[in-house]
């Protein structure tokens, strides 16, 4: 995720995090397609304990996006890298908008695809906050449009047992195991020292959009870092590539 990298050349380049497709790479490929889908990674800007960057859920969502968008003709937009972190506000660093605001956004941004021709969107959470994506999602199917949100709990859980992660994904909350692990694979240069001895288990989490993360944790740490390895990040994201066929052939289905 770091400088530049090289998407397949069906596909168009991307440029650290966004995509660097032309006008014309946007043509050619929805020339090739029976239905055009745009995929919007949604991040956040929270705290990630001392050695995981406040942008780390954007990266993780860019990088899942990136992986779809290497293995299926789909268009990849920017980022959205501020969301719904409210329950970090605890820790200096953090950014939120509205729920209100995010669902705003992203219900803009499939009516601007529209009107450009591409009527799918797929929007790649890479923050658990963010509950209000999977209303918009509701809402804008029972409209009649076409949207997805990825990944589903089930494509997560899929992922973990094929890259052989260790914590359950009740127990891999925050700045654990997965999302050091994937980067450790994508961006290892933004990773601080420490993760390795910043274990903090916390499963009990009820009241957590009552008291927010500080009841649960003092490093803002809910997981297992210390088991991260860039192998499990990459085996990670292919996983998680391979689980996005399901949507993609349900997506461009005409039924």
């Amino acid at each position: 995720m770091g400088g530049s990298h090289e998407r397949s050349a069906a596909y168009g380049p991307v440029h650290g995090l966004l995509p660097a497709d032309t006008t014309e790479d946007v043509r050619t490929r929805g020339a090739d397609v029976s239905r055009q889908i745009a995929v919007l990674p949604v991040g956040s800007h929270e705290q990630h304990g001392p050695f995981l960057p406040l942008a780390t859920d954007t990266l993780v969502a860019c990088a899942i996006a990136r992986a779809v968008a290497d293995s299926y003709p789909v268009h990849l937009l920017p980022p959205v890298t501020i969301s719904c972190s409210h329950e970090h506000a605890a820790w200096p660093g953090t950014v939120s908008i509205s729920s209100v605001t995010l669902h705003a956004v992203v219900r803009d941004i499939a009516d601007s695809l529209r009107r450009s021709g591409v009527d799918t969107l797929v929007v790649v959470n890479g923050h658990g906050g963010n509950y209000v994506l999977g209303n918009v999602v509701q809402e804008a199917s029972a409209r009649g449009e076409r949207m997805a949100l990825f990944p589903a709990p089930e494509d997560w859980e899929a992922a973990r047992e094929h890259a052989g992660v260790v914590t359950s994904l009740l127990t891999d909350m925050h700045a654990g195991e997965i999302e050091t692990s994937i980067l450790l694979h994508t961006s290892p240069e933004v990773l601080r020292p420490g993760y390795e001895t910043a274990d903090h288990v916390s499963d009990d989490r009820r009241h957590l959009l009552t008291t927010g993360m500080s009841a649960y944790t003092d490093s803002g740490v809910i997981g297992r870092p210390s088991l991260g390895t860039a192998e499990k990040g990459r085996e990670l994201l292919a996983s998680l590539a391979d689980s996005f066929g399901a949507y993609f052939s349900l997506l461009t289905s005409d039924g």
